[in-house]
């Protein structure tokens, strides 16, 4: 299985201007939140895999599917080495 190619800055870049795009667009309530959720949830995605590139790839590949007892183990621990990561990010700002 090859590596899937991590998102620039300026892909990132491109999908905060949508979501702010569709924030302008659609009127504050459920049906904004249904519209932009997609692009909410693609821009999230590709900051965390900018910040913490490894250990969002780890997530992506042990938590993809079912598995072993193991494979749930190495799992849990990716998440934990992520919210890690993440966390370390965070207290810098």
């Amino acid at each position: 299985m090859g590596m899937r190619r991590m998102p620039s800055e300026s892909t990132c870049e491109r999908l905060h201007q949508a979501l702010c795009e569709c924030h302008q667009r659609i009127p504050s309530g459920p049906a904004r939140e249904s519209a932009c959720h997609h692009l909410n949830r693609a821009l999230a995605q590709c900051i965390v895999s900018l910040v913490c590139p490894c250990e969002s790839e780890a997530v992506r590949t042990l938590c993809s599917s079912g598995g072993t007892s193991l494979k749930r183990s190495q799992c849990h621990q990716a998440h934990l080495s992520l919210s890690l990561c993440l966390s370390s990010h965070q207290q810098k700002l």
